[in-house]
């Protein structure tokens, strides 16, 4: 993996915006720069486009949408900017924030109404940090629906994809762009011409040593994302010059069913559930974040936790893909009261009883929890009560190129590189430096919507010669 020199020979094929990886971001960048008229190619590394996007819940953040209209919803890109730099705790890029956060209800409704994706407003709960009823999402929250939607909205707006393309090197005339060479599974290598490229290759989290280096605290954490994601957009834009931001941040979650590795979703937190380690007690405000609870659960011993919740929440788990495929594998167990629970589990029965009484004292207003959690009366636990055995795991990086708001890759000195462009995952995401900056959701925003301000952009550029 390289930057070549441009020496003038001619590129095997050339195109005005080549795009690196056929993810959410990938895919929502080729289908805007098409839209504006551009000529696009894709170059995907797999042999079907999938990436981090189909290991995901599939859910968008946006705000101002036509579906939230409907839904008597009231949101802002003011609102929505609000909760990203509160979670932050305003150390993440605000221009950025503020860009994204205002391009995120006409994407949405671009998808859906011209695109012909099926997304819906995810309702009943909010996740962590967010003001309003913003994710959208395919009908069965998952990732794989999502990029199947893409990937043939991609199909029906003819747009070329060349997958078991894996991209080596990237051909540059100084910090200019001009082509890339990628090879085939049988050895053989072609070069592409473009007057634009797209890095929308995702993060590093596949690469152990960076992520050992950058992020040490996750070392020896399960990593839950797509093996391919190696970093190879950040070393490349480091090549030629580019700024880079945030390199410690990443989006983990505290509730990956384990040995089964099966994500079980935060919704059960936020509505009720609790999660307590393996003497029966809890040990952290569940409602601060499913990505800083990774680092909580690791922490645990065993570095194991339990998702401890009843037969409500069982039933809104039951909306979600990822739940009905960890109830088939046998991960979900249903007990019919604390005693048996424990049994099942093999937690100490009396710390768990205690710990379940607790938390009734806390939602019927008799204590406060010691952990700063508030227990609505309407949420609490009642048998029968089920359980899911959780580790921590990270999901993706959220560190990267830096980019300014149409995602063009800035140099060390904050101006713009001439045609490069870089997001989802190979671009700062809006999380800030760590992992307590996650708002639910960030990682395909960014995606989805530097994919779009991306694609837009980069057919501006080209057509302004």
């Amino acid at each position: 993996m390289a930057i070549l020199p441009d020496d003038g020979t001619p590129a095997d094929v050339s195109v005005e915006v080549l795009i690196a990886g056929a993810g959410a971001c990938g895919l929502v960048a080729a289908l805007s720069a098409a839209d504006a008229g551009a000529e696009v190619l894709v170059l995907e590394r797999d042999a079907v486009p999938q990436g981090s996007t189909a290991l995901s819940s599939g859910m968008i953040p946006a705000c101002g949408t036509r579906a939230q209209a409907a839904a008597n919803v009231e949101d802002s890109a003011a609102l929505m900017a609000g909760d990203l730099l509160a979670k932050a705790k305003g150390q993440n890029d605000k221009a950025l924030v503020e860009a994204i956060s205002a391009v995120s209800g006409p994407t949405i409704d671009w998808l859906t109404h011209d695109k012909g994706l099926e997304l819906t407003l995810v309702e009943g709960f909010l996740y962590p940090g967010h003001s309003a009823a913003r994710m959208h999402a395919p009908p069965s929250r998952s990732g794989a629906d999502l990029i199947g939607g893409l990937a043939s909205a991609s199909e029906r707006a003819g747009i070329d994809i060349v997958t078991d393309a894996l991209l080596t090197d990237l051909i540059a005339d100084g910090d200019r762009v001009t082509g890339v060479r990628f090879t085939r599974p049988d050895g053989g290598t072609e070069t592409v011409g473009c007057k634009a490229l797209i890095l929308a290759t995702s993060g590093f989290g596949g690469n152990s040593g960076m992520v050992r280096d950058l992020i040490p605290e996750l070392a020896e954490a399960t990593y839950f994302g797509h093996s391919g994601n190696r970093g190879d957009a950040l070393l490349w834009g480091r090549d030629l010059g580019a700024a880079t931001a945030d390199l410690g941040s990443y989006q983990g979650h505290g509730s990956v069913a384990h040995p089964h590795a099966i994500l079980i979703s935060w919704a059960l937190m936020m509505e009720g559930g609790i999660q307590v380690n393996a003497e029966g007690r809890r040990f952290s405000n569940e409602h601060d974040g499913y990505s800083e609870q990774a680092r909580r659960v690791l922490a645990q011993p065993g570095g194991i936790a339990w998702d401890i919740y009843d037969a409500r929440l069982h039933e809104l788990g039951m909306g979600f893909e990822d739940y009905r495929r960890a109830v088939a594998a046998g991960a979900v167990l249903e007990a019919a009261d604390a005693g048996e629970l424990a049994a099942l589990c093999d937690l100490p029965e009396a710390a768990l009883a205690e710990t379940l009484a607790d938390i009734d004292r806390f939602a019927s207003g008799d204590a406060a929890d010691p952990f700063g959690r508030v227990f609505a009366s309407e949420t609490r636990l009642h048998p029968p009560y089920f359980a899911v055995r959780v580790t921590g795991s990270l999901f993706h990086t959220q560190g990267g190129l830096a980019v300014d708001g149409n995602a063009r890759v800035l140099k060390q000195d904050g101006t713009p590189m001439p045609n490069l462009y870089a997001g989802g995952g190979a671009a700062r995401g809006l999380s800030g430096p760590s992992d307590w900056g996650y708002l639910s959701g960030n990682g395909l925003l960014a995606a989805v919507m530097l994919g779009r301000l991306a694609g837009l952009d980069a057919a501006r550029l080209v057509s302004e010669g």
